[in-house]
């Protein structure tokens, strides 16, 4: 009984820790930036590091097994690593820079609303607008962009924990906390935080097209990897050329590199698709709101962000498009699943009525 009862929980306690391993992720980041370190440098250690955990495994485990690639896959590959992965991870690194751990939580809330939209432009997902699936699949669209808008334009009060403990609090962080530059810069945040998240999406949309032309996943993903840490690097290069910014040293750089490179990329990924695998992706993508609540108690307590109320009301706000999102997918997938069973029984009634 208590195995079975385990078996029901690991599901639910494996998206708890991808959570987990995420709010980790946007804590350290905003730690590492707003103590110096350069954003465009950090993408590409982060991913210089996923390759070193990737390429082996992909080399060794699926390279010898895998279809021969192609200069034209090459080349689209290269192309969704250099927008999906270096564009977005950059982008992203300026406006976490910009703005809050607990903003790039709340933004990731509409990333399926994002993705959705992205692929109805490309006729990969379809709308009936007189069904309720379809209205709330466009309903969920519109309220991700009335909480996104909330979060750029409207700051409220700030509320203030009792309990302050600013164990990794920096003065950038602090005169953040205090309102310093928060309307010359929040708002900018805000959209580049969105425009990556837009980017990543196309990214996720994408991805579907090319694996058809290089369908081995792991070499495919470790490929990506490879990819844009050479991006990465010219990027870095480019805007930075000071060898002191270069160094990591035994500090919260060196840790914030490590854990994105091996555990959100490594351990996350194994984790995401075995959750997939055992309850499906909207399963997944339901738990996406958990990150902004351990981000949002964890980024107060141990940064000393202080929290707006505008923040917390467009992520709740952000929270509710993404379920309306969710339910409306779903609810069309169950339809497409009745019909299909419906056609086949249909089907194999004749057959059976002769036997």
């Amino acid at each position: 009984m208590k195995d079975i009862d385990m078996g029901k929980t690991k599901p639910y306690l494996t998206l708890i820790l991808i959570q987990s391993i995420y709010t980790g992720m946007f804590l350290l980041s905003k730690t590492a930036f707003d103590g110096g370190m350069n954003t465009f440098i950090f993408v590409f250690y982060r991913q210089a590091t996923a390759t070193l955990f990737l390429v082996p495994f992909a080399f060794f485990i699926k390279w010898k097994k895998s279809p021969p690639l192609s200069f034209t896959a090459f080349c689209k590959i290269f192309g969704l690593s250099l927008f999906g992965i270096t564009t977005s991870l950059n982008i992203h690194g300026i406006a976490l820079r910009y703005t809050s751990a607990s903003l790039a939580a709340a933004t990731s809330n509409c990333l399926p609303a994002l993705t959705f939209f992205i692929a109805f432009l490309f006729g990969m997902e379809g709308v009936k607008l007189r069904t309720s699936p379809g209205v709330a699949k466009i309903t969920g669209i519109v309220v991700c962009i009335g909480g996104a808008a909330t979060i750029a334009f409207y700051q409220g009060p700030q509320l203030r924990l009792l309990l302050h403990h600013h164990l990794f609090s920096t003065p950038t962080q602090h005169n953040m906390a205090h309102g310093s530059g928060f309307s010359r810069t929040w708002v900018k945040g805000v959209f580049l935080m969105l425009l990556s998240n837009s980017l990543w999406g196309l990214w996720i949309v994408l991805q579907g097209r090319v694996l058809k032309s290089y369908p081995s996943k792991l070499n495919f993903t470790a490929l990506q990897c490879l990819l844009s840490s050479m991006q990465s690097f010219v990027v870095a290069i480019s805007f930075e050329r000071e060898a002191y910014q270069w160094k990591l040293g035994w500090n919260i750089r060196i840790l914030a590199v490590a854990y994105c490179g091996f555990v959100v990329t490594g351990v996350t990924f194994y984790l995401q698709t075995w959750v997939i695998e055992k309850k499906g992706p909207v399963f997944l993508a339901l738990s996406t709101p958990l990150a902004f609540v351990f981000t949002t108690a964890t980024t107060a307590l141990l940064l000393g962000e202080i929290i707006s109320l505008g923040s917390v009301v467009g992520g709740i706000i952000l929270i509710g498009g993404l379920y309306f999102v969710l339910w409306g997918k779903s609810k069309e997938d169950d339809e497409i699943f009745d019909n299909k069973r419906c056609s086949n029984m249909t089907a194999t009634a004749p057959a059976t009525l002769l036997a």
